[in-house]
């Protein structure tokens, strides 16, 4: 095996590779040459250079020192076998470890500020350490040091430094206290700066390697590591507004962060992402934003440590978050969420989410900063934010670029529209985006409709799982009600939709437990339009309506249908919708006297819906035929009850003409007077007299006449179990050929 020692050109900047004579060390000043044009080592990877070009010059002395001793240096069947001489040659060197001592040499530390400098402070490296690293980081950055590496180990296939061999060039003996640097709980190895391969090997022989992402650092490249993808990012770094909640709020957080230790952000709301990451900024650290959700699909030790060493590479803190999304009150997540936070001691961690942190989740406790809830200028003002990031700025045209600063104020019907609206961060982002994105595909602002839209995208399908989903097709005219149910029914959408205002900021809720949803009953006989009108308000809110399949709620097994409407609850909570428990006396049905074990039962059940309904933070509609059915503790629970009468003459006058429409082509003898004041029907029956009437025409081919219309209304008697009487139907009886009856 040869080895040629003569002089080569370094992958390196000429001015340094130039300045090192071969055979002579670089001197300790990182300056290696004089001159006002020089470059300065000390910043950027010039200083790497430098460091790399000692690491060489000890190897080239090793080379040359193996060469002297060895007989036959050229042998062409090195490290293939062992000669008799070699084997006299290791015999004689063999008290030569155990009597060595470790002689620390020339370490000098690398100058303040650069990126060396940054790596030992944030790892807690000692000069030994680096210089260890940089032995491993050679042949990654120049391939020379593969063929001395080679031809140092005698094995030619073996282009890494071993553990021994490094302990060699930096002056250490196997069997002192270097060998302890590569421990599990070094700082090299724990912090994940150095990699030691082939574990069956005995360690002095096993290689060493450094991961790509630290050499991409060590070479200038900030970008996070690709194992991140989906995970985690750089949050960009966006100016903070002197003054208002959201700087307060920060100024909170930047002072809890600021000697290095671990902070809860308790956030009911999901908005704490941005203000985290703003403190972090704010005192001068980059944020690692990490995705709970994402974390918890892929729970590794690997991914941790990851997260780790990124942290501590970019000198930043963490942002982890919505907590609840990691599931931390599982065991796994639990130890999952120990293991980041030991790992990340000494670094900044945010962590924000609505559950209470648990002690037991890590060893330090955080300082828990609580988060207010936003008021209506604040969520206006996030809309706004999110919207000018997408390029479409509300109530303007498209834009060419994205910008982080807001473009304004929301316009009044655009503020109106996203009232009621809870979403997190991450859907607010979301369906501003998909908003922007419908608005400039017609070359059009954004209007309200567009953001009704989107947050609709954005609602998971678990609930539509569980409950029917209805998109709204109705509106306030297709309503006909008395004044006085209509006006509960715009309360109830006022009530929704200023419930942050009035039972946040201005906390006009007690306390014990009482969430901050709103719940409503709608109490008449079936047909007068309680469910029509719940889809109306789910309208009127930009909502989805969910309607409870009690097939998919009601079990027979004992405890299971609390679980079932406990999972309805938990998703009800988490979307943008309304709820509707249509028939609800099924379920809200009065507490009885107890007789049986079926009777204690069913009053757990119902004792159980009495609670949950008042922790509720969603909005709910409740119907009913029979009010005096439901248990009367359900009525202080209630924020709003709508009566739902029957309909007067004058109503059912327009309901005929409305369920009629104006597509059906009507006959002469079309007289919707006398139906009016004749028939006594609900909104509901009129509707299904109206469809059978229409199918009545279709048949024979003419108009729809009273003919067809009356013969739908003595079928709809029919089905309601009402005698025909020929006081209600006059003359039209004989059209029928149907006989009076007094």
């Amino acid at each position: 095996m040869s080895l040629d020692l003569g002089p080569a050109a370094p992958a390196a900047p000429a001015a340094v590779a130039t300045a090192v004579p071969e055979g002579q060390d670089v001197p300790d000043s990182p300056d290696v040459s004089a001159g006002p044009d020089s470059p300065d080592v000390s910043a950027g990877p010039d200083q790497l250079w430098a460091r790399l070009h000692r690491i060489e010059q000890r190897i080239r002395t090793a080379v040359r020192e193996r060469r002297a001793d060895d007989p036959d240096p050229d042998d062409p069947y090195r490290g293939q076998y062992l000669s008799p001489e070699a084997v006299e040659r290791i015999l004689a060197a063999s008290g030569a470890v155990l009597r060595g001592g470790d002689a620390p040499g020339d370490r000098p530390a690398p100058p303040p500020g650069s990126r060396l400098a940054r790596l030992c402070a944030a790892f807690g490296l000692l000069p030994v350490d680096l210089e260890l690293l940089l032995v491993a980081l050679a042949p990654d950055l120049d391939t020379r040091f593969e063929q001395f590496y080679g031809y140092l180990n005698d094995d030619l296939t073996r282009r890494r430094p071993t553990v021994g061999l490094a302990l060699e060039l930096c002056g250490l003996s196997g069997a002192g206290a270097g060998r302890f640097r590569f421990a599990a709980r070094a700082p090299l190895i724990a912090g994940g700066l150095l990699e030691v391969a082939e574990p069956e090997r005995p360690l002095l022989s096993r290689t060493l390697r450094v991961p790509d992402r630290v050499t991409a650092h060590l070479l200038g490249d900030d970008e996070p590591d690709g194992a991140l993808t989906g995970l985690a990012r750089r949050a960009a770094p966006g100016a903070v507004a002197r003054g208002g909640a959201f700087a307060e709020l920060v100024d909170r957080v930047r002072a809890a962060a600021a000697d290095g230790g671990p902070v809860h952000l308790l956030d009911r709301d999901g908005h704490a992402g941005p203000p985290a990451a703003a403190a972090l900024a704010a005192g001068g650290r980059p944020a690692l934003v990490v995705d709970a959700a994402a974390l918890a699909a892929h729970p590794s030790a690997g991914v941790v440590r990851v997260l780790a060493r990124e942290a501590r590479l970019s000198g930043g803190g963490v942002v982890l978050g919505p907590l609840d999304r990691l599931e931390p009150e599982r065991p796994e997540r639990a130890a999952l969420l120990r293991e980041l936070c030991a790992a990340l001691a000494g670094v900044p961690l945010i962590v924000h989410g609505p559950q209470v942190w648990d002690p037991a989740w890590s060893r330090e406790s955080p300082v828990v900063v609580t988060v207010p809830p936003p008021d209506a200028q604040a969520r206006a003002e996030r809309w706004a934010r999110a919207l000018a990031g997408t390029g479409t700025p509300p109530g303007g045209e498209p834009t060419e670029e994205p910008t982080e600063e807001p473009a304004g104020e929301l316009t009044e019907e655009l503020a109106e529209a996203v009232a009621a609206y809870r979403v997190d961060q991450d859907k607010l982002e979301r369906a501003a985006a998909v908003a922007a994105r419908t608005a400039a595909a017609e070359r059009r602002p954004v209007r309200a409709e567009d953001v009704r839209a989107a947050v609709r995208a954005q609602n998971a399908a678990g609930l539509a799982r569980l409950a029917r989903r209805i998109e709204p097709a109705v509106g306030w005219d297709d309503l006909v009600l008395p004044g006085p149910t209509a006006g509960r029914l715009r309360e109830l959408v006022l009530r929704a939709r200023h419930r942050d205002q009035v039972l946040g900021q201005w906390r006009m809720r007690p306390g014990g437990g009482r969430g901050n949803g709103v719940i409503a009953l709608f109490a008449g006989e079936s047909g007068t339009g309680k469910t029509m009108s719940a889809e109306v308000v789910a309208a009127e809110l930009g909502m989805e309506l969910y309607v409870v399949d009690l097939s998919t709620v009601v079990d027979k097994y004992i405890g299971e249908t609390e679980k079932n409407l406990e999972r309805i609850f938990t998703e009800a909570a988490q979307v943008n919708g309304v709820l509707l428990f249509d028939e609800a006396d099924a379920l809200f049905g009065k507490r009885s006297q107890v007789k049986d074990a079926h009777d204690r039962h069913a009053n757990v059940e119902t004792a159980y819906l009495l609670q949950r309904m008042e922790s509720f933070e969603g909005i709910a509609v409740l119907t009913s035929n029979l009010r005096a059915n439901l248990d009367e503790a359900f009525t202080r629970r209630l924020d709003v009850i709508a009566e739902f009468p029957l309909p007067d003459e004058a109503q059912r006058r327009v309901l005929w003409d409305r369920c009629l429409g104006p597509r059906l082509p009507r006959g002469d003898d079309l007289d919707l007077d006398f139906c009016a004041r004749h028939f006594e029907l609900t909104g509901g029956s009129i509707r299904a007299c109206a469809v059978s009437a229409a199918y009545l025409a279709a048949g024979t081919g003419t108009p729809l006449g009273m003919a067809q219309l009356v013969a739908a209304v003595v079928g709809e008697y029919r089905k309601l179990g009402r005698l025909v009487l020929e006081s209600e139907f006059g003359p039209w009886l004989g059209v029928l050929g149907e006989p009076g009856r007094g």
